[in-house]
């Protein structure tokens, strides 16, 4: 199966091009990194690194979606360009797609090892409860909502997925419960960003827009 690696980046020109160095060029068909309106040479970067580079609206659901769109491939890999996911950790979530055993594959920071300082005590908080929340209205109970993950291609276009913001990650995770997907998590060591600043930690008025746009995805996913 042709594996498509997509990236949603906005000004990672400290961290972007060693993410894209690290990946597994020889099991992957492409990585597609999708600008979503960088200022500081990402784009550039990326593509001297080896990576394919399509510009986006700004949002970070519109650059996934927009990643998806230009993807080849039958298994979608997504992770962000902070160098905080673990690459190496790759072929253990398209491993179980591949031989059959899931559909949706989840990188879990949470069940894993995070480094110090990878995570605020507050997005930790935050990933359980939405995890609780998810099982209480929809019937499965996540770990974490890490922007690391897998999913077969026909599976998300089924979704038909309309997030543009920072709650699309959650829309996968709910209309994979919906869809009765299979649904695998996988520890993995999360690490601190390599560089730059947070586009959601990284200050309150950013934290709280995404905080409410991702309780909003809980309610409006379910009707």
């Amino acid at each position: 199966m042709r594996v498509s690696v997509v990236i949603p980046a906005l000004n990672e020109a400290e961290s972007i091009g060693a993410v894209v160095t690290a990946m597994p060029w020889g099991e992957i068909a492409e990585c597609i990194v999708v600008d979503n309106g960088s200022t500081d040479g990402t784009a550039e970067i990326a593509a001297l690194a080896g990576a394919r580079v399509i510009a986006s609206e700004r949002g970070y659901g519109a650059a996934m979606s927009a990643g998806v769109a230009v993807a080849v491939g039958e298994v979608l890999v997504f992770l962000d360009g902070d160098g905080a996911d673990p690459v190496e950790a790759m072929a253990e979530l398209v491993g179980p797609i591949e031989r059959g055993e899931a559909d949706f594959v989840l990188a879990s920071r949470i069940a894993g090892t995070r480094e110090p300082g990878s995570m605020l005590g507050s997005q930790v908080f935050a990933g359980k409860l939405i995890g609780w929340m998810v099982r209480v209205m929809y019937g499965h109970r996540y770990t974490d909502m890490c922007a690391f993950r897998a999913i077969r291609r026909e599976c998300l276009e089924t979704m038909r997925m309309s997030e543009m913001t920072y709650g699309w990650n959650l829309e996968m995770q709910i209309k994979a419960v919906q869809m009765g997907l299979r649904i695998v998590e996988v520890p993995v060591n999360y690490r601190r960003r390599m560089g730059g600043v947070s586009k959601v930690s990284g200050n309150f008025s950013a934290s709280v827009k995404a905080a409410w746009r991702i309780l909003g995805v809980l309610v409006r996913v379910r009707k």
